[in-house]
């Protein structure tokens, strides 16, 4: 299993980056589907998405919001991070088959332990696809944890 240390508050500095890297696959968008409720054709019909203007299947915007929460949960502050807010601008879609980096960076650390951090997600072409950012509560000590595994799911 993988421990991951997070980064308190104290220890964050205006500028500290850290980045979180996925491949959107098939799996990706059936499950975003069946949790989010969001079964749009668009993510999941071919022949709808082909008469679309993307003229194939994308992603849901919001499953690129999840891998920023991903990344800020898991890599910037890291566990035990709390999330206040997050602004999104979608600004290219995101097809099956991308792999997306989420690159974070520490914008301004405010009073109270809160933190405001650039999210920013690029595919592997580095065009930007989504531009955001995020306000988030950073814990307050260093805290080693042991990330438990991630959860077996079938997709029928």
């Amino acid at each position: 299993m993988t421990q991951v240390t997070n980064i308190p508050y104290e220890a964050l500095s205006v500028g500290q980056q850290a980045a979180f890297e996925k491949t959107v696959e098939e799996r990706d968008v059936q499950l975003f589907a069946a949790v989010s409720g969001d079964n749009n054709p668009v993510h999941l019909d071919a022949a709808f998405a082909a008469e679309t203007m993307f003229k194939e299947r994308i992603a849901h915007g919001m499953f690129t919001g999840a891998l920023i929460s991903a990344a800020i949960a898991c890599r910037l502050p890291g566990p035990g991070t709390i999330y206040l807010g997050q602004q999104l601008k979608f600004t290219r879609p995101v097809k099956l088959g991308d792999t997306l980096t989420v690159k974070l960076e520490v914008l301004e650390k405010l009073p109270k332990n809160r933190v405001r951090i650039a999210t920013r997600v690029f595919n592997q072409d580095g065009k930007q696809v989504v531009d955001g950012e995020a306000e988030v509560l950073a814990p307050t000590s260093e805290q080693t944890v042991t990330m438990p595994p991630m959860p077996q799911v079938t997709v029928n």
